[in-house]
């Protein structure tokens, strides 16, 4: 757990990647919000998605927050999913939120079962863009920000 919270100093710097083979070229994503309600990355077809894996306690995941928050609020052709990724409470999670809101719905992964279809994250921030066709564009380790995701949708085509 110590290496765990280590490594978003180590990933200071954003790295874009693609994604892993073991990956699906379209991941499924069904998940139930902190505020209970469910979220499905399929239904998300014909909007490019943010899914941000993120932590409580990650300093550079903070950081980004507000920016992939801008982003989504003045995109509207763009959506995002947060991805808590922490064994905390879920009630302290959203305390954490009253503190840092976002303009994006946020559910809770536990370390020990994360989505079937992504790739455990090797650090946080780890974020993945997925296209509107519902495929992976492409895969950020360490904090995303507008440039950054504007230039990767940027470069895709539709």
């Amino acid at each position: 757990m110590k290496l765990l919270r280590l490594l978003p100093v180590l990933l200071a710097l954003s790295v874009a990647a693609p994604a892993f083979a073991a990956m699906p070229a379209q991941p499924a994503l069904k998940i139930t919000t902190l505020d209970g309600k469910p979220w499905n990355l399929a239904a998300q077809r014909g909007h490019w998605v943010i899914v941000n894996f993120w932590a409580t306690w990650c300093v550079p995941c903070i950081k980004e927050m507000p920016d992939i928050s801008k982003f989504v609020a003045t995109h509207p052709d763009v959506r995002a999913i947060g991805l808590a990724y922490e064994d905390s409470a879920p009630a302290e999670i959203r305390a954490f939120l009253r503190k840092h809101p976002v303009s994006y719905p946020v559910a809770q992964v536990p370390l020990d079962k994360p989505p079937q279809d992504f790739d455990e994250p090797l650090g946080l921030p780890t974020t993945w863009l997925i296209a509107p066709d519902g495929r992976v564009a492409q895969r950020f380790m360490g904090p995303v920000d507008g440039a950054k995701l504007g230039a990767a949708i940027a470069a895709k085509p539709r």
